[in-house]
């Protein structure tokens, strides 16, 4: 990756830790939470996705560098809030599927978003109980 990259890399992530991830606890947005891998606390993070045939569709903007993508290595079992409901499940992680095909079949807005501040996207696919 280049030295761009890990610069946009680092930006996008201090803005969600600092302004959207607290901004979307607090809103009915959708989120995934995760157990954190060193706390073992638990960790939510806003996210965009879909449901399809009960599973939870989503791509991670910065693949193996997002700490929730860390956390699922971690520990598999996730909790994701869709539509004000949280769902528990199983968080697996695809790097074999096309995420920028993925992403044509997501919300469009955030799509968008991940597309345009994503350096290294990741198909993550939630088989939800």
């Amino acid at each position: 990756m280049t030295n761009l990259g890990a610069l946009k890399r680092q930006v996008v992530h201090r803005v969600q830790r600092l302004v959207i991830n607290p901004v979307g606890r607090q809103l009915p947005v959708t989120m995934i939470e995760t157990t954190g891998r060193k706390s073992g606390l638990p960790r939510r993070t806003a996210v965009g996705g879909r449901v399809v045939d009960g599973q939870f569709w989503m791509v991670a903007e910065h693949g193996d560098h997002s700490d929730y993508v860390r956390n699922i290595k971690a520990n598999p079992n996730v909790r994701v809030r869709t539509g004000g409901r949280w769902r528990n499940g199983t968080a697996h992680l695809l790097p074999e599927d096309d995420a920028v095909a993925r992403l044509g079949s997501l919300p469009k807005l955030n799509s968008a978003v991940v597309r345009m501040m994503g350096t290294d996207l990741l198909t993550i696919r939630v088989d939800l109980d």
